[in-house]
């Protein structure tokens, strides 16, 4: 791993993906640091070797903390998106995007990683047209990226919807319905951390996204080398 060390500077650290990404680019050999607003009980959030950041994901105030990083994975959004949360879309999401994007272009950052969202969809308007805005604010930016659109993640507190497999399984079957079913598939909380690892590992030039199906295929690549996805104190 020596050759292919990355130094990766994450925001969103402490979260439900951020944390055991940090815990999986950790044990294979990656130097993390991680933005965050926690100063107590931080260890109990952030695996053993991650270095934190503190500073505020909406302000590109941290900038010059990011170098000599040379990955950014941006990671920052509302929990638990829903309808009534348009304004917090715009005021988390977006900000912190831009903060992100101003701070990795400041630092020379050679490839930007970010988490999008599945669309075109039929529901959740105002959450993918601010996902939307920031793709094409990360486009512009002139940085090498990688863009991750899943649909919904599935893990510990978000198993709801282990019901609508058996309707995916159907809609998947029928020609008119196969590309939307492929398109806002569920991936799991390992298949999302395993690609997140894998585009960190793999920078792109230009612009590379990754749907649904691109990240199940990462996920099955992963477990063809024995990858696994730490919790977030990388304890197993």
């Amino acid at each position: 791993m020596a050759e292919n060390q990355k130094q990766v500077f994450l925001t969103g650290g402490t979260g439900y993906v951020g944390s055991r990404l940090a815990a999986l680019l950790l044990s294979r050999g990656h130097y993390v640091k991680v933005l965050t607003r926690i100063t107590t009980n931080l260890m109990q959030k952030l695996p053993m070797g991650c270095h934190p950041v503190f500073g505020n994901a909406l302000s590109e105030d941290y900038a010059s903390h990011v170098p000599p990083s040379d990955t950014f994975v941006h990671l920052v959004g509302v929990s638990h998106p829903s309808p009534a949360k348009a304004a917090e879309f715009r005021s988390v999401d977006l900000k912190g995007l831009e903060a992100a994007v101003k701070a990795a272009q400041s630092a020379q950052i050679k490839h930007f990683v970010y988490v999008s969202v599945a669309h075109p969809a039929p529901v959740m308007k105002a959450y993918i047209a601010v996902r939307e805005e920031c793709e094409q604010i990360i486009r512009e930016s002139g940085l090498n990226a990688t863009i991750l659109r899943p649909w919904y993640v599935l893990g510990p507190g978000h198993r709801w919807p282990y019901a609508l497999l058996p309707v995916y399984w159907i809609m998947e079957r029928i020609p008119k319905t196969r590309d939307s079913a492929l398109r806002l598939g569920l991936v799991t909380l390992p298949q999302i951390v395993n690609t997140l690892a894998a585009a960190v590992e793999n920078p792109c030039q230009g612009i590379r996204i990754l749907e649904v199906p691109g990240i199940r295929r990462q996920t099955l690549a992963a477990m063809s080398h024995g990858s696994k996805v730490p919790s977030p104190q990388g304890l197993g």
